[in-house]
C-alpha cells in the first residue's frame, strides 16, 4: 500500500535542481518514512491543477497506483497562484519554435518580459475559481474509483523569485479559494505557507537561488507538516468529501 502524492515540481526539486523521486531527502520519500509507507509520487514542473486533472485522465501510471494507495495528497497550486501576464500557453510553446536561433529569441524576451509584467501581480496563471473547478474533478474522479479514499489537501506555499518579480499577490485568494473547498468536502488539509516562508525569510542561503524551490530543511520541515496529516488520514480513512460515488468527469480542459 502506498502514498499518493500528486504535486508539481516543489516535490522533487532541491536547492541545486531536480532529483529522482526516490531520493531520500525530498518531502514526499520523508513523509513515506515517517509513516511507513511506500510512496507514488507523480509531478512534473510548472504543473498547475490544470495539469495534473490531464495527467489523472491520461497516465497510465497514476491508475495503476490509486487502486493500492491508503491516501492521496494533493500538493498543488502554488503555480496557479503565481502571475501570468503572457498567456501560459506563450512559454509552453517556446519549445516548438524553429529554428533554434529564432526559439532562443524568442525565449530571451519572455524572460525579459515576465518579471517586469509579473509587478502587475495580473492576470494569474488560474484564477482561484479554475483551481477549484480542477480539484473538484479531480476529487470527483478519485472518488468514482475510490470512494473510501481519503485525501489530503495542500495549501500552497510562496515564493521569493526574480522570475516573478518577488510578487504572490495571487497567493491569498487562491489559498482562499481552496481552503473553502476543501473544508467543504471535509478533507484533511496541510498548509505549505509558514514553513516556506520562514525559510525564504530567515534561511534564504538554503534554497535553490531561483527563488521558488527548496532547500532540504525546508523539505524536512514540509514533511512534518504532512506527515501528521497523513497518519491521521491512515488511522481514519474513508474521509474524502464523497456522498457516495459521484459521476466520473470527461477528460476535458
Amino acid at each position: 500500500m502506498t502514498i499518493l502524492v500528486l504535486s508539481d515540481s516543489l516535490a522533487y526539486y532541491g536547492p541545486t535542481g531536480g532529483l529522482p523521486a526516490d531520493d531520500t531527502r525530498i518531502w514526499p520519500s520523508l513523509v513515506g518514512v515517517g509513516c511507513d509507507r511506500d510512496v507514488a509520487l507523480f509531478g512534473r514542473i510548472g504543473w498547475t491543477s490544470r495539469d495534473v486533472w490531464w495527467a489523472l485522465t491520461q497516465d497510465p501510471n497514476i491508475w495503476a497506483a490509486v487502486p493500492t494507495a491508503e491516501v492521496v495528497v494533493l500538493a498543488f497550486g502554488g503555480m496557479d497562484s503565481l502571475p501570468s501576464p503572457l498567456p501560459t500557453a506563450v512559454r509552453e510553446q517556446i519549445r516548438y519554435v524553429r529554428p533554434a536561433r529564432l526559439r532562443q529569441v524568442v525565449r530571451d524576451g519572455y524572460s525579459w518580459l515576465q518579471p517586469r509584467l509579473s509587478t502587475v501581480g495580473w492576470p494569474l496563471a488560474l484564477p482561484p475559481s479554475v483551481t477549484v473547478e480542477y480539484l473538484e474533478k479531480i476529487r470527483a474522479a478519485l472518488a468514482e474509483l475510490r470512494p473510501d479514499l481519503p485525501i489530503v489537501l495542500c495549501l500552497p506555499p510562496t515564493h521569493r523569485s526574480p522570475y516573478y518579480g518577488y510578487v504572490h499577490s495571487g497567493r491569498i485568494p487562491t489559498t482562499a479559494a481552496m481552503l473553502a473547498w476543501g473544508r467543504s468536502h471535509d478533507l484533511r488539509i496541510a498548509d505549505f505557507y509558514p514553513v516556506t516562508r520562514d525559510a525564504f525569510e530567515q534561511r534564504p542561503e538554503t534554497m535553490n537561488p531561483d527563488g521558488i524551490h527548496w532547500g532540504f530543511d525546508c523539505h524536512r520541515r514540509i514533511a512534518d507538516e504532512v506527515i501528521g496529516v497523513v497518519r491521521e488520514a491512515l488511522t481514519t480513512p474513508g474521509r474524502n468529501g464523497a456522498d457516495g460515488p459521484p459521476a466520473a468527469p470527461k477528460p476535458t480542459g
